[in-house]
């Protein structure tokens, strides 16, 4: 096995900067890590663009324009009170209203809220879409909680957070643990509270102001972008042998683009482990693997009792088989040094990010120095967002646009993205798509927050 990585020496600029952040937000390692990711493109062409310097512009963006947290109280089904705590962290509106999806999960916690608000203020601006960003959530726990108690958090959450969210002040959206059916408790309760139906949350279903192609529009999305990638150096994903993680929602949904594009998926995964299918999966494959995760909600180890040739590794992540493309599209990282080293000694080509920061500052580092095709999630994933800004504009103008309507504006939503990272990563030859996705992501921002004077 490798030997583990150690990230890459930082500059003395970077490393005062980071000094700083820590201060300021400490115990918060997630957001650290996205921060410093950012930093080591920022920093350098700072030098080179003195009025952002000069206006401490990025100081300014890596601190949220507040943060709101408060306590739901709710009642399970034995009639007992319980209690989680309530996030909204509302980073950045220079361009637009905040926007980024509500997380329901143990794991939130207002470190990983502040990392993926950060991230998100990045990619809606890639999305060129006037989308500020924002995160949040709670530490409840959907899973193993029948409707009735899932209605009763969300309700009691939706008391607290209408207050803070409008349709030109902050739009939500789900993300982890809020699927169609909480965006939907949590929609109803905020028409019932303020009597208006306005689009402030995304993701509603198809029958009150949902969009066509939003549930899967981020797998979708990473398979457009890796398309994009693989276009610079004349190449396809038709053909390709497929890694992909997870087996949620987007996990799914890039599954069957790869299959409609020609690719070959082979792999899939949960928190217990993944398959390896080396036959790949096809369109029946994927609609039984829907059926365990959406329907059924058991672990990935089942497909195996249906299709006995695929094999399941126990508490292991995909990335130890060979493959051609990689899409990490589970949870932030999920892709160590020692696993991306795998990767590229397997033959890997390209990786595109499902999920928002997958890979570890080391994994990184081996990507870029292997000059391998390497999207980060702020590009990558930014699909998402992109159809969620698209409900937006149909909730306002009254309509709704057929499915092919929506899915030619979210490939050329993931085109423009891939034009912009493309712009500013060259590099001899070498497309750094993570420092183009972030100069490209932070100059627009900028120049608004210019615009408007010390505020």
């Amino acid at each position: 096995m490798p030997t583990a990585q150690v990230h890459k020496p930082i500059s003395a600029e970077v490393a005062q900067f980071m000094d700083d952040v820590a201060r300021r937000s400490p115990g918060e390692p997630e957001f650290h890590q996205a921060v410093q990711e950012v930093a080591e493109s920022i920093i350098p062409f700072l030098e080179t663009q003195p009025k952002y310097r000069d206006a401490k512009i990025f100081e300014r963006m890596t601190v949220p324009d507040r943060v709101i947290m408060f306590r739901v109280v709710w009642e399970d089904r034995n009639g007992v009170p319980q209690v989680n705590i309530g996030y909204r962290v509302q980073f950045n509106n220079a361009i637009g209203p905040y926007k980024g999806g509500f997380r329901f999960h143990p794991s939130v916690t207002l470190g990983t809220l502040k990392f993926l608000g950060f991230e998100q203020v990045l990619k809606n601006s890639l999305t060129t879409l006037p989308l500020g960003g924002g995160k949040g959530g709670s530490d409840f726990d959907p899973k193993g909680k029948n409707d009735h108690e899932v209605m009763r958090f969300c309700q009691a959450f939706m008391t607290e957070m209408y207050r803070h969210i409008g349709e030109d002040v902050d739009v939500p959206a789900g993300d982890i643990g809020v699927g169609a059916r909480e965006i939907g408790y949590l929609f109803g309760q905020y028409k019932r509270i303020v009597n208006e139906f306005t689009g402030v949350l995304t993701g509603k279903g198809m029958q009150y102001g949902g969009s066509l192609i939003r549930p899967e529009a981020t797998g979708y999305g990473s398979v457009y972008f890796a398309k994009e990638m693989l276009a610079t150096r004349g190449d396809s994903i038709s053909g390709k042998t497929c890694l992909v993680s997870g087996a949620g929602n987007v996990a799914q949904y890039t599954i069957e683009k790869l299959i409609e594009l020609g690719g070959k998926p082979i792999t899939f995964s949960d928190s217990t482990g993944f398959i390896h299918d080396p036959e790949g999966l096809n369109k029946e494959k994927l609609q039984f693997l829907i059926n365990l995760k959406n329907v059924r909600r058991v672990d990935v180890s089942e497909y195996t009792k249906q299709y006995p040739r695929a094999t399941y590794y126990p508490g292991k992540r995909p990335w130890i088989i060979a493959g051609d493309l990689a899409f990490p599209s589970a949870t932030q990282n999920e892709i160590s040094g020692e696993d991306a080293e795998i990767l590229v000694k397997n033959g890997c080509q390209l990786v595109s990010e499902g999920a928002n920061m997958p890979t570890s500052l080391e994994g990184i580092d081996v990507f870029r120095e292997a000059r391998i095709l390497y999207a980060p999630g702020k590009a990558a994933n930014a699909g998402g967002v992109a159809i969620s800004g698209l409900e937006m504009s149909q909730n306002s103008m009254r309509l709704s646009w057929t499915r092919d309507e929506v899915d030619a504006r979210l490939q050329q939503i993931m085109s423009r993205i891939h034009h912009q990272c493309a712009t500013y990563g060259q590099e001899d030859g070498y497309i750094d798509y993570v420092k183009g996705a972030n100069i490209a992501g932070f100059i627009k921002v900028a120049d608004a927050m210019l615009a408007y004077g010390l505020i």
